[in-house]
């Protein structure tokens, strides 16, 4: 009665962890991160606020 064991598959079957696999090329620091996104809201408010005079839309 011991050999008829019924064994159940590894509970990390089919899973992939790609974090180990991939290592970017491209790698940015959150500060460089911040800083860019802070500059892309300042040029957003200068176009807001003189984009249509500067393109002569208004």
């Amino acid at each position: 009665m011991a050999d008829d064991k019924i064994s159940m598959p590894s509970s990390g079957a089919g899973l992939t962890r790609y974090f180990d696999d991939y290592k970017s090329k491209i790698e940015l620091k959150p500060e460089h991160v911040i800083v860019l996104i802070v500059l892309i809201v300042i040029i957003e408010l200068v176009l807001n606020w003189q984009g249509a005079v500067w393109f002569g839309l208004a």
